[in-house]
């Protein structure tokens, strides 16, 4: 059962209309809209950890990139940029494909 106040999608206030239902809703100044930005990545992410189906998964996957999208562009990016830096990082370091665990470093 959802808690409120919440950030939710921009068409949601419309969608409770049509059922015929109100809301009460109000627009969030700048740095409050990153606090709650920042507090609906944590809850995608933990809705994607408890997803029990590749399908739900993918759904909360979505979410979570919907909301990283638009962190990027509250901090001057747009998408592209994004996976611009992510491409740089990944031919720097390379990815997670290869699934390995370091398991410690001998100094």
């Amino acid at each position: 059962m959802p808690t409120y106040p919440k950030l939710v999608r921009d068409e949601i206030p419309a969608l409770i209309a049509v059922q015929g239902r109100t809301c009460t809703t109000r627009i969030l100044e700048t740095e409050e809209y990153i606090t709650a930005l920042r507090t609906k990545l944590r809850e995608e992410a933990e809705e994607y950890l408890a997803a029990d189906t590749s399908d739900e998964a993918l759904e909360e996957l979505a979410d979570l990139l919907e909301v990283i999208h638009v962190l990027a562009g509250v901090h001057g990016a747009d998408p592209a940029r994004l996976e611009a830096i992510r491409a740089r990082k990944a031919g720097e370091r390379g990815g997670f494909a290869k699934r390995i665990m370091l398991l410690g470093i001998e100094e």
